[in-house]
């Protein structure tokens, strides 16, 4: 009932925009944080989950058809997305999970971007729309979807493309686009060489070009007219990812492909590093990405929690999510998750401690100290730092977890180590007086 009233606050549903959200495939870079679960149903900032961010953007632009793509590991996201979003049946919106599936005409997974839309196609031409919103799982911004497409439809174009300026260092990492004096996208390339990059330098901003951020990067978010985008799908099935294949193939058959230039925060979440940076900036005094604005919601599950309750901590530069239980003697720069437990005398920085799933209660605390078991949460007299805890860990007394960038990589039973960043793994045990890192 909540969603129906924030559209009738926004006057009219966009009937016309269907939106698919790509999944991802294994989420490899983001391991083992998706060992469980899909990359879009990764617990971002202590309360939401990454496919959060691509389907608020939407409802906030009064768009309410929308499909998740995925293949892997998608029992969580399923959960997540049928316990989240359920509108008014007034209004027909739907947000629907699509995964991968054998049928008569294919019996393989996605081989790419556009491969997934294209085995998706059977369900998604079941609905009337006239423009399709192509967005990815794993980004964090806000972005108004209502100004995309009024350019798109002024600008009277087949695909209209999000770009963001970059400089010259990141422009290697992204497709990189070509635009003439009208913003229309004449030539693409994807990942080119640094000495490449004076032949695709683009009008840009004032606000960019003092920033050097010269080139204009694809966001990876695609808005199709209908009926090109189920002509280059048909075209040739060899052609699987959007990138690589059909933007250049539309770009080099005259279709008119336009640029939009975005000049807000945006970030790419695609690996432990870029994760585990995009969520302690949120703590920030001033974070890049706001959480805190009266109209750009972040919506998710809405869980009947209560206040979390701190004792005896000095908190600095930290972000508290609903329904924890504090002791700690300090904690700094991190992000504590829902239903956390931490015990006294612990000191935390720099670190995101994801929570849990339930309460234990006191009884089975007790049971557990009583029985040489380790409750779930965080133990007394512990020092965490530059340490994701995935969900439901059990940290015991006295442990000392130290992430550094002089660590290398490391796969454990209990815990991995990416970028320098030590990861506790989703139910793992560590022992009392276990030390990690340092």
């Amino acid at each position: 009932m909540y969603f129906a009233m924030k559209f009738k606050t926004k006057r009219m549903i966009n009937n016309n925009v269907l939106s698919i959200i790509l999944g991802g495939g294994k989420g490899s870079r983001l391991y083992p944080l998706t060992d469980e679960r899909s990359k879009p149903a990764v617990p971002i900032a202590g309360k939401y989950r990454l496919v959060d961010i691509p389907i608020s953007n939407c409802i906030n632009s009064r768009i309410n058809k929308i499909y998740v793509l995925t293949q892997f590991n998608s029992a969580s996201l399923n959960k997540h997305v049928k316990n989240t979003y359920a509108f008014d049946s007034f209004t027909k919106g739907f947000v629907d999970i699509l995964a991968a599936e054998q049928t008569t005409n294919n019996s393989g997974w996605y081989q790419g971007t556009a491969d997934a839309v294209r085995q998706s196609m059977m369900h998604i031409l079941n609905n009337d729309f006239e423009y399709a919103l192509i967005l990815s799982g794993d980004q964090l911004y806000h972005m108004d979807f209502d100004d995309l497409l009024k350019k798109h439809i002024e600008a009277k174009a087949d695909l209209t493309i999000a770009t963001l300026p970059v400089n010259a260092k990141d422009a290697t990492g992204f497709g990189i686009m070509k635009t003439d004096s009208t913003n229309e996208i004449v030539s693409f390339t994807e990942k080119p060489p640094t000495e490449e990059l004076p032949n695709w330098i683009s009008e840009v901003s004032e606000n960019s070009k003092s920033k050097g951020n010269l080139y204009l990067a694809s966001m990876g978010i695609y808005l199709f007219n209908k009926q090109k985008l189920i002509d280059y799908l048909e075209l040739d099935a060899s052609q699987t990812d959007f990138g690589k294949d059909i933007i250049p193939a539309m770009v080099n058959g005259n279709e008119k492909v336009m640029a939009y230039q975005y000049e807000g925060y945006w970030t790419d979440i695609g690996t432990i590093d870029s994760f585990f940076e995009a969520n302690l900036d949120l703590a920030a005094e001033i974070p890049n990405f706001n959480l805190f604005d009266n109209e750009k919601f972040i919506y998710t599950r809405a869980r009947m929690l209560p206040p979390s309750k701190i004792s005896g901590t000095t908190l600095e530069r930290t972000m508290i999510t609903e329904g924890c239980i504090i002791h700690a003697s300090r904690i700094e720069g991190s992000i504590v998750g829902i239903r956390s437990r931490i015990g006294k005398g612990t000191s935390i920085s720099n670190s995101y401690i994801m929570g849990s799933d339930s309460y234990e209660t006191i009884d089975m605390i007790k049971h557990l100290n009583e029985n040489g078991g380790i409750p779930r949460g965080i133990g007394e007299r512990c020092y965490i730092s530059q340490t994701i805890v995935d969900k439901n860990a059990r940290i015991g007394d006295d442990v000392r977890i130290m992430g550094g960038n002089h660590l290398e990589d490391k796969d454990d039973a209990l815990y991995c180590i990416r970028d320098g960043i030590v990861i506790i793994r989703k139910g793992a045990t560590i022992p009392s007086g276990s030390t990690i890192g340092g």
